[in-house]
């Protein structure tokens, strides 16, 4: 069986340890739901992904998940709306 001949020293050691140490992942924001996802990936709450509904989530949920989802995604919708109704007047006062 092998044997060192010599004893490797803490900073050896450390410096070969220094790379494997685990790194948060790199998060960015959904465009339709606004929760964080991985990049490049669907976003597993909306089931979006570049703007395209890839997954059905409300299909694979029960029927008192969907009623809490609904309501989830139509108090989103409701703020966009209210954003989206301005007038020509309110919109030069911006």
């Amino acid at each position: 069986m092998a044997v060192p001949k010599q004893r490797k020293t803490k900073s050896r050691r450390n410096q070969r340890r220094m790379h494997i140490f685990l790194e948060t992942p790199k998060l960015t924001l959904c465009a339709k739901c606004g929760k964080p996802v991985l990049p490049h990936n669907v976003c597993q709450s909306c089931g979006f992904y570049k703007g395209e509904e890839v997954i059905d989530v409300m299909k694979k949920l029960t029927k008192k998940e969907k009623k809490k989802k609904q309501k989830e995604i139509d108090a989103k919708g409701g703020e966009e709306k209210k954003d989206k109704s301005l007038s020509m007047e309110e919109l030069s006062r911006k």
